[in-house]
């Protein structure tokens, strides 16, 4: 998720555990910590200057199930050997408002479509649930009215029923989305089944700001559909719309490092295409046709063989004002998607 919905899950957390005459401290040392995960970005960018390391790498080793609660432990004994004696006052309480500040963190990641690797090192897939936007106003806001509400009434009960709630209507609203992603699946597996089509993956895929408009993926052989479905306007069977992969290429260079990082990352959600000479792979989970976020090449064919070459990221151009023109009618249309039903093609 954004940093300000870690900041202030972090913040409200360690707000809530901690003793209400350390309101105050906790809501700062939560919202830092809230934020610490994701400076591991920082670290890979000094490691690395590989784009596939970079993006598989984030939300590793730094979001942890194992690693996290150890970090906790080990700033919560500095807090309390060095700190200003609030830890020292109240150890028990302020070690639970440490580590659920920071192991809050990837939980809360998870939720999002990137991929987050809670049970790191292990290595087993990342964890996807899928059901919210990387920025969604309807998690954050009642978070930071919580934060700001217990920063003002400090040690009064008040402070502490604020934070609970504001807690307690994120949390639900998590659960939701998860509810409202199972109804969207279901829906799509029934429709394309109707439709003859018989892919191999499924996923659904909460669009920017909100849950009521969801995009599916359905990844087949040779290509992929693409479908949307509105919770508000939509009724009947979804509409989908087929997208072609260069199935043959991908097969060609599965062997390379990068390939097989990238397809163990995005669980197979992966267009492939020649341009020019080089193959491309995008991650179709987060953006949407001809934009997606992230796209590397990684092979070039020379005399009818693929080599392998230096991974390269390739970004959406939005330099250009009519990119720009064009990303902006994009979401001005998923807007109006939301009310209006989809028409018929």
């Amino acid at each position: 998720m954004d940093s300000l919905s870690q900041i202030v899950l972090g913040g409200a957390v360690a707000a809530a555990i901690a003793p209400p005459g350390h309101r105050r401290a906790a809501l700062l040392a939560g919202a830092a910590l809230g934020t610490l995960p994701d400076l591991d970005t920082f670290v890979l960018m000094a490691l690395t200057d590989d784009p596939v390391a970079r993006m598989t790498e984030h939300r590793s080793w730094s979001h942890s199930l194992f690693t996290l609660p150890l970090a906790g432990t080990l700033i919560w004994w500095l807090y309390k050997r060095l700190g200003h004696g609030r830890v020292a006052q109240a150890p028990l309480r302020w070690w639970w408002a440490i580590v659920l500040a920071l192991v809050t963190h990837p939980m809360l990641d998870a939720f999002t479509v990137y991929g987050t690797q809670v049970w790191w090192p292990l290595s087993v897939p990342p964890s996807v649930w899928g059901g919210v936007f990387i920025i969604d106003p309807l998690y954050t806001v009642p978070l930071l009215i919580a934060c700001a509400w217990a920063w003002w009434a400090r040690q009064r009960p008040v402070a502490q029923r604020a934070l609970l709630a504001g807690l307690a209507l994120s949390s639900t609203y998590l659960g939701w989305s998860l509810l409202a992603k199972y109804r969207v699946e279901q829906q799509a597996r029934t429709d394309l089944v109707a439709l003859g089509a018989a892919p191999h993956r499924l996923m659904a895929a909460a669009q920017p700001f909100n849950t009521l408009l969801w995009r599916v993926i359905a990844v087949g052989e040779g290509g992929y559909w693409v479908g949307e479905r509105s919770l508000v306007a939509d009724q009947g069977p979804m509409q989908f719309v087929f997208h072609l992969s260069d199935d043959a290429a991908l097969a060609a260079n599965a062997a390379l490092p990068a390939v097989q990082r990238l397809a163990w990352f995005n669980g197979g959600f992966m267009r492939a295409r020649v341009e020019g000479e080089r193959l491309v792979l995008s991650d179709l989970r987060m953006g949407m046709d001809p934009d997606y976020t992230f796209n590397f090449a990684v092979a070039r064919q020379a005399d009818g063989q693929w080599q392998a070459i230096q991974t390269e990221q390739l970004r959406p151009d939005y330099a250009r004002a009519e990119r720009r023109a064009e990303a902006g009618a994009r979401l001005a249309a998923m807007w109006c998607r939301i009310w209006h039903p989809a028409v018929a093609q």
